[in-house]
């Protein structure tokens, strides 16, 4: 009777065991199957929070610049029509303006009409490129739509671009993770070269314009929109870089100089 009695609390014994170790195995895998990327910490997300903000002015520049139409300036000598006042244009990527100013206004230094910000009528059209497809006229000058559409394209696409880094850089956010960096960091890269290429083709525009008629003769000059443009694909492509460094699992500097434990 004893006999029996020890081996049956001999095969419990085992079967117990084998359930908990059955137990803890199913725990193990499920604990692994469970297992979540480790979030950023606080000095991180400050660093992403600082090259967002550099993003961000490089995105309110390329937005202010496409939005005026000081792209280009199209000045006729002062004295061209032998009366007192002279005529000026300036365009953008959507929109063209020309001015009748006064030729007492004018810096009796200065040879051309100008500049754009004296006293004066205006009457601004917007480019039919868009709509019926016709080119614009500009002191019997023509345009060529086929690159003032292209210049046009690729900002919308670059403004495309940063909204979709923009997404992304809150998405890492919110998440607490770094994977939205390096998408963020295309984003941002492709949408700063997509920025200056516009600049590119439209200062070829520019030139097609120009060289379409030579009946009045044209002082021409890129306006501060393009400044302010080109300033902004320079940052954008800067903070794109940020943030593949950001993206990084140890930065350069990290490695070039690595945190000495002060406890050793």
């Amino acid at each position: 009777m004893w006999s029996n009695f020890f081996v049956q609390q001999d095969e419990e014994g085992r079967h117990g065991v084998a359930g908990a170790g059955q137990g803890g195995m199913g725990g193990m895998k499920g604990g692994r199957g469970q297992r979540r990327p480790p979030k950023m910490s606080d000095s991180q997300e400050g660093k992403i929070k600082l090259a967002f903000f550099v993003a961000i002015i490089g995105v309110t520049l390329t937005v202010l610049g496409m939005g005026t139409e000081f792209w280009a300036v199209l000045a006729q000598p002062k004295n061209f029509s032998g009366n007192q006042t002279c005529q000026m244009a300036h365009y953008g990527l959507w929109k063209g303006c020309i001015r009748t100013l006064w030729v007492a206004d004018i810096d009796p230094e200065r040879l051309s009409c100008g500049p754009a910000e004296l006293p004066g009528e205006s009457n601004c059209t917007y480019f039919k490129f868009f709509t019926s497809g016709e080119n614009a006229v500009i002191f019997k000058k023509t345009t060529n739509k086929t690159l003032n559409l292209a210049a046009a394209i690729l900002a919308l696409l670059s403004l495309t671009m940063m909204v979709m880094g923009s997404i992304c850089i809150a998405m890492s956010l919110s998440k607490g993770v770094q994977f939205f960096l390096k998408p963020a960091s295309f984003c941002f890269i492709l949408s700063g070269a997509l920025v200056l290429l516009s600049i590119l083709i439209f200062h070829q525009s520019v030139l097609a314009l120009l060289s379409s008629d030579h009946s009045i003769p044209l002082h021409h000059e890129l306006s501060w929109s393009v400044a302010c443009v080109g300033a902004a694909g320079v940052t954008l492509i800067f903070g794109g870089v940020l943030f593949i460094i950001l993206s990084l699992p140890f930065s350069p500097w990290q490695r070039c100089f690595p945190h000495k434990n002060s406890s050793t």
